[in-house]
């Protein structure tokens, strides 16, 4: 059956090492959607900071950010799809994990807080070039009708280890804890990951599972790949990844996403 979406993750799938889209990449996105390929990202990122590449690639369509949190229009900002952790239950989160010395972000729409700045936090908007400010976080949860995205816990593997192990104690089933990034542990809605919005996105557009390719490298990629007809792991991706995944393909830095694209969306579609 052809690929009718292809949904792309974006750090160490999409981007090259350095945050940069290769020419290639640009090339093969470009043919898909001159075929009537729908293209969009599944990221953990917020949105503000997926944006600048969908720019780049003039794709004004709905975006996955968030690890699924958030469906937002790429330029026009609007927002199609949101569930978010609730108020008291990020409340009771963020108070524990605070209390236990852990550094946190809180992500909520286009904005990231943190309780006090590190290193951490000063990496992590270097890289991402968005703007991490300094907050009280529970002060901003009394004052949060809804709730929140997001929640990021950062440091050494070995640490985040422990803490999800006391977050499945203090908080069992009740957030989706996940990881992009071997130093973050990741926290959403128990509901939310890429694969289950993947799955609403592609029916909004009256396309089935089957005919959807999903493309990424990390834990937080897992169900998305598992979930659609034909799920991708780069080259560069966690050895589980790879066995969820149906076919291989190139590293982010051998222009992965481009050669899938070309072998498994563009030779079936001429």
């Amino acid at each position: 059956m052809k690929i009718k979406l292809v949904a792309t993750d974006l750090d160490d799938t999409l981007l090259r090492d350095d945050l940069t889209l290769s020419e290639r990449v640009v090339e093969a996105i470009r043919q898909a959607r001159g075929q009537g390929v729908y293209v969009t990202f599944a990221t953990g990122r917020m949105p503000v900071s997926a944006r600048p590449y969908a720019e780049q690639l003039g794709l004004d369509v709905p975006i996955i950010t968030y690890n699924g949190a958030m469906i937002q229009e790429a330029i026009s900002r609007e927002i199609l799809y949101r569930k978010v952790i609730p108020v008291a239950l990020a409340r009771e989160a963020v108070g524990f994990l605070l209390g236990e010395g852990a550094h946190l972000h809180m992500y909520r729409k286009d904005r990231v807080f943190v309780q006090k700045m590190n290193e951490w936090s000063q990496a992590y908007g270097q890289k991402t070039k968005v703007t991490v400010e300094e907050a009280d976080l529970i002060t901003i949860l009394e004052e949060e009708k809804e709730g929140v995205e997001k929640l990021i816990v950062f440091g050494p593997p070995e640490e985040l280890a422990d803490w999800r192990q006391k977050l499945g104690q203090r908080l069992p089933g009740r957030l989706h804890l996940t990881s992009s990034k071997s130093y973050f542990l990741e926290m959403g809605h128990p509901e939310v990951n890429k694969g289950n919005t993947l799955l609403t996105f592609a029916q909004g557009l009256g396309i089935k599972p089957e005919e959807v390719m999903a493309i990424g490298d990390s834990l937080n990629d897992l169900e998305m790949i598992r979930c659609a007809g034909l799920g991708v792991a780069m080259g560069n991706a966690l050895p589980e990844v790879k066995d969820a995944a149906d076919v291989v393909t190139a590293s982010n830095e051998e222009d992965g996403v481009a050669k899938a694209i070309e072998e498994y969306v563009l030779l079936t579609h001429r």
